[in-house]
């Protein structure tokens, strides 16, 4: 059965070479021109040569980059160039208010040291059949230091050349002067009782004075650290003398979606669980997965994931920085039929968190499957199928993973604070909370 289950896979390859040429020409659908000068306010890589981006709290490969003034720790990022030969990258920060739209603070006000500089730490592949370079780099540093709280924009460029974006990554910087206490409690309205999660939260302000809060604080909520469905410019339900009070009915809610499916990439030698083929072809790893099956009608199945996250990792004796080889993935969706009112992508944090159209998945009937390829390191990967209406929007788990309650979840939630007369937004708080607190 595994046997002839290969075999009808094997024959995707001539419906993702169709599904190549498609993809070349949604690239002329990228919302902002970069080369233009322009650059979007979210996480997005414009150049193919770059990837597995990563961007953390140093030593924390799974934490939001979240940094917090003058505490001596730092973020780090990482990122791979398949170019065969060094290139110079520089990178330079831009400070947003809560909106992400840039704040009127120029460069001086927000940095100490230089407004930009090369990125000097990096290394050559080895052992490895995929040629590429791992860059690093580690904020603040000597270089380059903060000096006010508030959203930031990292812009990291290759400067060979002609000068061009390379990517965009959003992180955070706190002043802690407020605390947080969260609670996750089930919707009280019925219809979502079993498949979204409600947050209520405190924010306690001892010896911090806010005068006006509905007009001075601003919270924005994230769930697993995604920004496409954050709920933002929350204010206030009711106030106290040191307390802000967020107990909203049906407003800070979410769906639940379920336990992210994984993928463990970190041996091509002896396979994984959920890997029915490797091969060598053309120069490059061909990796095919066993075919998913939808779960929107399974019960829930509880089991550790790292929310929709990814860790570069392998088990074969080498490196996983330098070592780790890269392979082309197939995966594939069982389905009877076309959703003729959907469109089907991966979704991840290796996909951004965005619905790219390298990831949307084509329907192949020879294997009544849906089927797409992802380009990944060797490590450990989570995602999910996102079900996207063709008439317009929001991506949507149900049709295909389905929502329960039960679902563990990370949580983060941001307090911003202008005073009246303020001229940006401060980051006054920050915490990061699983939904089974």
């Amino acid at each position: 059965m595994a046997k002839q289950m290969i075999n009808l896979i094997a024959n995707m390859n001539t419906v993702i070479k169709m599904y190549s040429l498609l993809m070349a020409a949604l690239v002329f659908l990228i919302p902002v021109n970069a080369q233009n000068g322009g650059y979007v306010n979210y996480n997005y890589t414009y150049l193919d040569n770059i990837k597995t981006v990563q961007f953390h709290v140093e030593g924390l490969v799974l934490s939001q980059p979240v940094y917090y003034l003058n505490s001596g720790s730092a973020l780090e990022l990482t990122f791979d160039d398949l170019s065969p030969d060094y290139r110079e990258y520089v990178y330079t920060v831009v400070h947003c208010n809560a909106d992400w739209t840039p704040s009127v603070l120029v460069s001086s006000e927000y940095l100490s040291g230089f407004e930009e500089e090369i990125i000097e730490d990096y290394e050559y592949s080895f052992k490895s059949k995929t040629i590429y370079t791992h860059y690093t780099v580690f904020l603040p540093n000597e270089d380059m230091q903060f000096s006010k709280s508030g959203n930031y924009l990292l812009l990291v460029y290759d400067n060979e050349d002609e000068r061009r974006l390379a990517f965009v990554r959003r992180f955070m910087v706190v002043e802690p002067l407020v605390n947080i206490q969260p609670n996750v409690v089930r919707p009280a309205m019925v219809s979502k009782s079993d498949t979204h999660q409600e947050i209520d939260f405190s924010v306690i302000h001892k010896g911090f004075e806010i005068r006006n809060p509905r007009t001075e604080l601003s919270v924005t909520v994230l769930q697993n650290g995604r920004w496409d469905n954050a709920i933002q410019d929350l204010k206030p339900l009711f106030s106290r003398a040191e307390e802000q009070v967020f107990d909203y009915q049906n407003k800070v809610i979410f769906p639940s979606g379920k336990e992210f499916r994984y993928l463990d990439l970190r041996s091509l030698r002896y396979g994984t669980e959920n890997i029915a083929r490797v091969e060598y072809i053309n120069d490059r790893y061909e990796v095919t997965l066993y075919t998913d099956e939808k779960r929107n009608k399974s019960a829930y199945l509880e089991f550790e994931d790292i929310n929709g996250n990814f860790v570069i990792d392998n088990f074969d004796d080498r490196d996983a920085v330098l070592e780790s080889e890269y392979a082309s993935v197939l995966f594939s969706l069982a389905s009877p039929g076309e959703l003729y009112d959907y469109d089907v992508y991966l979704f991840g944090a290796f996909t951004e968190w965005l619905l790219k159209p390298e990831f949307q998945m084509v329907y192949n009937p020879a294997v009544n499957a849906y089927v797409g390829k992802a380009y990944l390191k060797q490590g450990y990967y989570n995602y999910l199928y996102a079900a996207v209406p063709k008439s317009g929007g929001d991506l949507d788990f149900g049709p295909i993973e389905g929502n329960w309650y039960e679902t563990r979840n990370d949580y983060t939630i941001l307090v911003y604070y202008r005073p009246f007369g303020g001229r940006y937004d401060r980051l006054i708080g920050a915490l990061t909370f699983s939904s089974r607190i």
